[in-house]
C-alpha cells in the first residue's frame, strides 16, 4: 500500500519505521523539508517528501501534527491521492501547553477531530491519539494473543474506517469502533480510553463511561 506521512515526530517517525517493516512504500514529509528527513529515510527506506508531495499516489494519509499547525497545511494537500483515498488524524488539543485557545473548540464545541477535518477539506480517521509512541516498536502482537493491545477508531467514512482498522490489525493491534467523528471526544486527552494500555473490552468499557464535558486541565 502507498501511505504517506506528514510529521515526522514520535508517532510519524515511528509509524514511518513499522509500515515500511511491513513493506508499505511509504512517504515522509515535515515542516523542515525532505532534507531533514534523511536519516529516518536511510534506516526505513521510506521517500522523504515536501508536504506537497506526501499524498501523492497514497492510499493512507497519516497527518500527525500539532493541532495549531494544521491550518498552516498547504492548499491541495490531498492532490494527487488515489480515489477513496483514507485520512488519519492522531491530533490532539493541547490548549496550555501548545496549540493556545481554539474558539471553535472551547466555544462551539466541535470535537478535535471535527475541526481538524474542516481545516483540512476531507472526512478524517481519528487513531492513534492516544497511543504512546514506543508501544508501536514494542507492542505489537498477533491476532488472539491475549496481550493483544486494542486502539480506539472514530470516523464517518464507514470504507475509510475499514482500511484504517485493517491496517492496524497488521501493525499488530485490535481495534475498537469508537463512533463517528462527533463521537471521538470519548477518546480526547483526559478521557477513560486516552493513554489506555488494554484490550478490546477494557477499551469498549473506557470509551463507554467517557463524559462529554471537556476537563479544566484541557482547556485554555
Amino acid at each position: 500500500m502507498k501511505i504517506g506521512i506528514i510529521g515526522a515526530g514520535n508517532i510519524g517517525g515511528n509509524l514511518t519505521r513499522r509500515l515500511t517493516a511491513l513493506g508499505h512504500d511509504v512517504s515522509v514529509a515535515n515542516s523542515r523539508g525532505p532534507q531533514t528527513l534523511r536519516e529516518l529515510a536511510e534506516e526505513t527506506g521510506a521517500t522523504p517528501v515536501p508536504v506537497t508531495e506526501a499524498a501523492r499516489g497514497a492510499e493512507v494519509v497519516v497527518v500527525t501534527i500539532p493541532l495549531k499547525n494544521v491550518p498552516d497545511l498547504p492548499s491541495g494537500l490531498f492532490d494527487g491521492a488515489v480515489d477513496g483515498f483514507a485520512v488519519i488524524d492522531t491530533g490532539n488539543y493541547y490548549p496550555k501547553e501548545r496549540d493556545g485557545r481554539i474558539a471553535a473548540i472551547e466555544d462551539e464545541g466541535l470535537t478535535e477531530s471535527r475541526w481538524t477535518e474542516q481545516h483540512l477539506g476531507h472526512p478524517v480517521i481519528k487513531a492513534f491519539n492516544g497511543t504512546y509512541a514506543q508501544d508501536l516498536l514494542d507492542k505489537p502482537r498477533p491476532q488472539g494473543d491475549p496481550e493483544r493491545l486494542a486502539v480506539p477508531v472514530a470516523g464517518d467514512d464507514e470504507a475509510a474506517k475499514r482500511t484504517v482498522r485493517a491496517l492496524i490489525d497488521e501493525l499488530g493491534f485490535d481495534t475498537v469502533d469508537a463512533g463517528g467523528i462527533d463521537d471521538s471526544w470519548r477518546q480526547q486527552p483526559d478521557s477513560p480510553v486516552y493513554g489506555l494500555r488494554a484490550g478490546v473490552e477494557a477499551v469498549t468499557k473506557a470509551l463507554a463511561e467517557a463524559s462529554p464535558e471537556r476537563p479544566a486541565g484541557f482547556r485554555a
